[in-house]
């Protein structure tokens, strides 16, 4: 089961289509946004987090919202509303997640997402969208179609050993990556399919939009 999933960070400029998915929520934080830009919060089937950002009591007395939506108050000040969130998916069968307003804002929230993101990167499928790329943490053996002329970025997190690539302009051979040393950023695909494997570690890969151009 998929999951579609809004947090507070920068608010993507275009909302996508939301069909396909079996549950969509947000964070409190980003449940302001999604009700500027008149994404149909009908369709939200949760919203999750602290409320330190959002009062249902005082849009209850104001008279503008029809609450078809589950309430989850996580109010757990050790963990982020985006971790809370993602526990819940994990509570409600969900595999796979796309998420958005993952980066931006503060550069803190974006750290500690990529963190929160590697250490469930077993139990979920987590894939980042902003507008310059997607990105998301590789299994060992990945492959990726219609890339010709994309940016690869392949940034360890921290370390990644005999790592081999396919289709890319610089490719990689038994290569070791490593934060402090290392990293394979600003990379970009020659053939229309990328392959990336490795055998230890956890590597970030970006996709972006057309390298050249």
């Amino acid at each position: 089961m998929k999951a579609l999933l809004f947090i507070n960070g920068t608010p993507p400029q275009k909302l996508t289509d939301s069909s396909g998915y079996q549950i969509i929520a947000c964070t409190d934080g980003a449940y302001h946004y999604l009700k500027e830009k008149g994404f149909p919060l009908d369709q939200l089937d949760f919203v999750s987090g602290d409320f330190d950002s959002y009062s249902r009591e005082e849009e209850a007395l104001r008279g503008t919202e029809k609450f078809s939506f589950e309430i989850i108050h996580t109010p757990d000040q050790n963990k982020t509303d985006f971790r809370k969130a993602l526990e819940v998916l994990i509570e409600k069968q969900i595999s796979e997640v796309d998420v958005y307003g993952g980066s931006g804002r503060e550069m803190d929230h974006f750290l500690g997402n990529l963190t929160t993101a590697f250490s469930l990167r077993n139990k979920l499928k987590i894939t980042f969208f902003d507008e310059f790329s997607h990105y998301f943490f590789s299994p060992k053996e990945l492959v990726l179609r219609n890339m010709k002329g994309k940016m690869i970025s392949l940034y360890p997190f921290p370390l990644v050993e005999n790592i081999t690539t396919h289709g890319l302009n610089w490719p990689l051979k038994n290569d070791t990556l490593e934060m402090t040393n290392r990293i394979g950023t600003r990379n970009y695909a020659v053939e229309d399919t990328v392959r990336i494997k490795y055998e230890s570690g956890a590597l970030l890969v970006f996709v972006g939009s057309d390298y050249l151009k």
